[in-house]
Protein backbone atom coordinates (compact mmCIF):
# COMPACT_ATOMS: atom_id res chain seq x y z
CA UNK A 1 0.00 0.00 0.00
CA UNK A 2 1.79 3.46 -0.82
CA UNK A 3 2.25 6.11 1.11
CA UNK A 4 -0.73 7.97 -0.21
CA UNK A 5 -3.30 5.50 0.36
CA UNK A 6 -1.99 5.53 4.34
CA UNK A 7 -2.50 9.36 4.56
CA UNK A 8 -5.73 8.85 2.99
CA UNK A 9 -6.73 5.84 5.50
CA UNK A 10 -5.74 8.19 8.60
CA UNK A 11 -7.28 11.20 7.28
CA UNK A 12 -10.50 9.66 6.08
CA UNK A 13 -10.45 8.41 10.50
CA UNK A 14 -9.75 12.00 11.16
CA UNK A 15 -12.85 13.04 8.77
CA UNK A 16 -15.42 10.62 10.22
CA UNK A 17 -14.25 11.67 13.89
CA UNK A 18 -15.03 15.23 12.89
CA UNK A 19 -18.06 14.46 10.92
CA UNK A 20 -19.81 12.53 14.17
CA UNK A 21 -18.27 15.24 16.54
CA UNK A 22 -20.14 17.96 14.18
CA UNK A 23 -23.76 19.47 14.09
CA UNK A 24 -25.25 17.17 12.38
CA UNK A 25 -23.30 14.46 13.83
CA UNK A 26 -23.72 12.05 16.58
CA UNK A 27 -25.67 13.55 19.81
CA UNK A 28 -23.43 11.12 22.00
CA UNK A 29 -20.24 11.52 19.66
CA UNK A 30 -20.89 15.63 20.63
CA UNK A 31 -21.68 15.91 24.38
CA UNK A 32 -17.91 13.83 25.14
CA UNK A 33 -15.63 15.35 26.95
CA UNK A 34 -12.15 14.45 27.93
CA UNK A 35 -12.90 13.53 31.84
CA UNK A 36 -16.44 11.44 29.95
CA UNK A 37 -14.05 9.53 27.67
CA UNK A 38 -11.37 8.22 30.37
CA UNK A 39 -13.22 5.32 31.42
CA UNK A 40 -12.89 4.34 27.66
CA UNK A 41 -9.36 4.44 26.89
CA UNK A 42 -8.92 2.26 29.92
CA UNK A 43 -11.06 -0.30 28.54
CA UNK A 44 -9.85 -0.23 25.35
CA UNK A 45 -6.19 -0.56 26.72
CA UNK A 46 -7.40 -3.53 28.43
CA UNK A 47 -9.32 -5.13 25.84
CA UNK A 48 -5.85 -4.81 23.56
CA UNK A 49 -3.97 -6.66 25.63
CA UNK A 50 -6.57 -9.18 26.20
CA UNK A 51 -6.29 -9.29 22.30
CA UNK A 52 -2.71 -9.86 22.50
CA UNK A 53 -2.82 -12.98 25.18
CA UNK A 54 -5.13 -14.66 23.06
CA UNK A 55 -2.87 -14.57 19.90
CA UNK A 56 -5.69 -13.46 17.89
CA UNK A 57 -4.39 -11.13 15.25
CA UNK A 58 -7.32 -10.41 13.73
CA UNK A 59 -8.97 -9.32 17.25
CA UNK A 60 -5.58 -7.44 17.74
CA UNK A 61 -5.95 -5.36 15.07
CA UNK A 62 -9.50 -4.68 15.56
CA UNK A 63 -9.04 -3.71 19.17
CA UNK A 64 -5.80 -1.49 18.16
CA UNK A 65 -7.86 0.27 16.08
CA UNK A 66 -10.67 0.79 18.90
CA UNK A 67 -7.69 2.24 21.07
CA UNK A 68 -6.79 4.51 18.13
CA UNK A 69 -9.73 5.59 17.90
CA UNK A 70 -9.58 7.00 21.43
CA UNK A 71 -6.76 8.82 20.74
CA UNK A 72 -8.19 10.69 17.52
CA UNK A 73 -10.92 11.33 19.87
CA UNK A 74 -9.18 13.66 22.25
CA UNK A 75 -7.38 15.45 19.56
CA UNK A 76 -10.72 16.13 17.98
CA UNK A 77 -12.23 17.43 21.03
CA UNK A 78 -8.73 19.59 21.69
CA UNK A 79 -8.63 20.78 17.65
CA UNK A 80 -12.73 22.21 18.57
CA UNK A 81 -10.98 24.16 21.29
CA UNK A 82 -8.12 25.34 19.34
CA UNK A 83 -5.24 23.70 21.62
CA UNK A 84 -4.03 21.28 19.16
CA UNK A 85 -4.65 18.88 16.60
CA UNK A 86 -4.00 14.89 15.87
CA UNK A 87 -1.32 16.01 13.94
CA UNK A 88 0.61 17.77 16.59
CA UNK A 89 0.15 14.70 18.60
CA UNK A 90 1.81 12.56 15.91
CA UNK A 91 4.57 15.37 15.45
CA UNK A 92 5.11 15.82 19.20
CA UNK A 93 5.63 11.54 19.19
CA UNK A 94 8.06 11.80 16.79
CA UNK A 95 9.97 14.37 17.66
CA UNK A 96 10.58 12.56 21.07
CA UNK A 97 11.46 9.16 19.90
CA UNK A 98 14.10 10.89 18.00
CA UNK A 99 14.88 13.01 21.19
CA UNK A 100 15.58 9.61 23.52
CA UNK A 101 17.04 7.56 20.81
CA UNK A 102 20.05 9.84 20.06
CA UNK A 103 21.74 6.46 19.73
CA UNK A 104 19.88 5.71 16.55
CA UNK A 105 19.31 9.59 15.57
CA UNK A 106 22.82 10.90 16.56
CA UNK A 107 26.28 10.12 17.41
CA UNK A 108 25.97 9.00 21.18
CA UNK A 109 27.28 5.33 22.01
CA UNK A 110 25.28 3.30 24.48
CA UNK A 111 26.41 -0.10 25.99
CA UNK A 112 23.40 -2.56 25.49
CA UNK A 113 19.73 -2.30 26.83
CA UNK A 114 20.89 -1.26 30.11
CA UNK A 115 22.37 1.80 28.66
CA UNK A 116 19.51 2.38 26.45
CA UNK A 117 17.61 2.53 29.53
CA UNK A 118 19.84 4.90 31.55
CA UNK A 119 19.92 7.29 28.49
CA UNK A 120 16.53 7.42 28.13
CA UNK A 121 15.66 8.29 32.31
CA UNK A 122 18.50 10.90 31.96
CA UNK A 123 16.52 12.49 28.80
CA UNK A 124 13.17 11.99 30.30
CA UNK A 125 14.71 13.83 33.54
CA UNK A 126 16.11 16.84 31.40
CA UNK A 127 12.92 17.14 29.69
CA UNK A 128 10.78 17.43 33.09
CA UNK A 129 13.56 18.85 35.12
CA UNK A 130 11.13 21.99 36.11
CA UNK A 131 8.24 19.48 36.94
CA UNK A 132 9.78 16.94 38.91
CA UNK A 133 11.50 17.13 42.07
CA UNK A 134 11.77 13.49 42.92
CA UNK A 135 13.07 10.54 41.44
CA UNK A 136 10.04 9.13 41.92
CA UNK A 137 7.62 11.40 39.89
CA UNK A 138 6.60 10.88 36.91
CA UNK A 139 4.42 7.67 37.53
CA UNK A 140 0.58 7.96 36.82
CA UNK A 141 -1.53 7.75 39.63
CA UNK A 142 -3.88 5.71 38.08
CA UNK A 143 -1.87 2.68 37.31
CA UNK A 144 -2.99 -0.54 39.05
CA UNK A 145 -1.38 -0.89 42.30
CA UNK A 146 0.78 -3.91 41.37
CA UNK A 147 1.97 -1.92 38.56
CA UNK A 148 2.64 1.42 40.48
CA UNK A 149 4.55 -0.68 42.76
CA UNK A 150 7.17 -2.02 40.53
CA UNK A 151 7.27 1.30 39.08
CA UNK A 152 8.47 3.11 42.05
CA UNK A 153 10.58 0.50 43.08
CA UNK A 154 12.81 0.46 39.48
CA UNK A 155 12.98 3.86 39.93
CA UNK A 156 14.38 3.57 43.54
CA UNK A 157 16.96 0.94 41.88
CA UNK A 158 18.07 3.76 39.35
CA UNK A 159 19.54 5.81 42.16
CA UNK A 160 21.41 2.58 44.44
CA UNK A 161 18.30 1.99 46.87
CA UNK A 162 17.78 -1.92 45.84
CA UNK A 163 18.56 -4.94 47.13
CA UNK A 164 22.00 -6.66 46.50
CA UNK A 165 20.79 -10.31 45.57
CA UNK A 166 17.88 -12.29 45.17
CA UNK A 167 17.71 -13.58 48.95
CA UNK A 168 16.98 -10.27 50.38
CA UNK A 169 13.75 -9.19 49.18
CA UNK A 170 12.58 -13.14 49.43
CA UNK A 171 13.90 -12.52 53.38
CA UNK A 172 11.64 -9.46 53.49
CA UNK A 173 8.55 -11.41 52.05
CA UNK A 174 9.11 -13.86 55.05
CA UNK A 175 9.74 -11.01 57.36
CA UNK A 176 6.43 -9.19 56.16
CA UNK A 177 4.49 -12.42 56.51
CA UNK A 178 5.68 -12.75 59.76
CA UNK A 179 4.86 -9.11 61.09
CA UNK A 180 1.05 -9.55 59.45
CA UNK A 181 1.04 -12.72 60.93
CA UNK A 182 1.92 -11.16 64.55
CA UNK A 183 -0.80 -8.67 64.46
CA UNK A 184 -3.30 -11.25 63.35
CA UNK A 185 -2.79 -14.04 66.02
CA UNK A 186 -2.30 -11.27 68.60
CA UNK A 187 -6.26 -11.80 69.52
CA UNK A 188 -9.58 -12.42 67.63
CA UNK A 189 -10.38 -11.67 64.42
CA UNK A 190 -10.73 -7.70 64.13
CA UNK A 191 -13.82 -5.84 63.34
CA UNK A 192 -13.30 -3.94 59.63
CA UNK A 193 -12.33 -0.28 59.97
CA UNK A 194 -11.50 -1.20 63.61
CA UNK A 195 -7.06 0.17 64.60
CA UNK A 196 -6.60 -3.96 64.26
CA UNK A 197 -8.00 -4.25 61.25
CA UNK A 198 -6.12 -1.28 59.58
CA UNK A 199 -3.00 -2.99 61.01
CA UNK A 200 -3.89 -5.77 59.60
CA UNK A 201 -4.12 -3.99 56.26
CA UNK A 202 -1.41 -1.99 56.64
CA UNK A 203 0.69 -5.35 57.05
CA UNK A 204 -1.29 -6.94 54.23
CA UNK A 205 0.05 -4.11 51.96
CA UNK A 206 3.63 -4.40 52.97
CA UNK A 207 3.05 -8.57 52.01
CA UNK A 208 2.36 -7.91 48.69
CA UNK A 209 4.86 -4.39 48.18
CA UNK A 210 7.66 -7.38 48.95
CA UNK A 211 6.61 -9.87 46.67
CA UNK A 212 6.29 -6.89 44.03
CA UNK A 213 10.22 -6.68 44.75
CA UNK A 214 10.87 -10.42 44.38
CA UNK A 215 9.06 -10.37 40.93
CA UNK A 216 10.73 -7.19 40.02
CA UNK A 217 14.36 -9.24 40.65
CA UNK A 218 13.50 -11.91 38.48
CA UNK A 219 12.14 -10.11 35.57
CA UNK A 220 8.57 -11.12 36.70
CA UNK A 221 5.98 -8.32 36.02
CA UNK A 222 3.33 -8.82 39.08
CA UNK A 223 0.25 -7.33 37.04
CA UNK A 224 0.90 -9.70 34.27
CA UNK A 225 1.45 -12.97 36.71
CA UNK A 226 -1.19 -11.75 38.83
CA UNK A 227 -3.71 -12.00 35.67
CA UNK A 228 -2.26 -15.44 34.31
CA UNK A 229 -3.50 -16.50 37.76
CA UNK A 230 -6.31 -15.10 37.56
CA UNK A 231 -7.18 -16.61 34.41
CA UNK A 232 -6.36 -19.97 35.20
CA UNK A 233 -8.49 -20.09 38.32
CA UNK A 234 -11.30 -18.78 35.94
CA UNK A 235 -11.12 -21.43 33.87
CA UNK A 236 -10.68 -24.29 36.87
CA UNK A 237 -13.93 -22.36 38.56
CA UNK A 238 -15.65 -22.86 35.01
CA UNK A 239 -14.62 -26.16 34.68
CA UNK A 240 -16.58 -27.30 38.56
CA UNK A 241 -19.65 -25.46 37.36
CA UNK A 242 -19.64 -27.08 33.94
CA UNK A 243 -18.70 -30.79 36.05
CA UNK A 244 -21.42 -29.70 38.46
CA UNK A 245 -23.78 -29.67 35.84
CA UNK A 246 -23.26 -32.99 33.93
CA UNK A 247 -24.28 -34.17 37.13
CA UNK A 248 -27.44 -32.38 37.63
CA UNK A 249 -25.77 -30.63 40.36
CA UNK A 250 -25.76 -26.82 41.51
CA UNK A 251 -22.87 -25.33 43.42
CA UNK A 252 -24.54 -24.10 46.74
CA UNK A 253 -25.99 -27.31 46.37
CA UNK A 254 -22.43 -29.08 46.90
CA UNK A 255 -19.71 -30.08 49.54
CA UNK A 256 -16.48 -28.56 49.69
CA UNK A 257 -15.06 -31.37 49.54
CA UNK A 258 -17.27 -32.58 46.20
CA UNK A 259 -16.10 -29.05 44.23
CA UNK A 260 -12.18 -29.41 45.87
CA UNK A 261 -12.19 -32.93 44.00
CA UNK A 262 -13.80 -31.38 40.25
CA UNK A 263 -10.94 -28.64 41.11
CA UNK A 264 -8.20 -31.03 41.14
CA UNK A 265 -9.48 -32.61 37.85
CA UNK A 266 -9.29 -29.48 36.33
CA UNK A 267 -5.54 -28.83 37.38
CA UNK A 268 -4.97 -32.10 35.65
CA UNK A 269 -7.36 -31.47 32.81
CA UNK A 270 -6.74 -27.87 31.71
Amino acid sequence: MSQNNNEAIFNRLVEIMHELRSEHGCPWDREQTHQSLKQYAIEETYEVLEAIDSGNMDKLKEELGDLLLQVVFHAEIATENRQFTIYEVIDTVCEKLIRRHPHVFAEVKVDGVDGVLDNWEKIKKEEHKEERNSVLDGVPIGLPALQKAEKYQRKAARVGFDWNDIAEPLEKVKEEFQEFEAVLNSRQLPVKGSPEWLKLEEEFGDILFSLVNVGRFLDINAEIALGQTINKFVNRFTYIEQEAAKLGKKLPEMTLAEMDRLWEQAKRNR
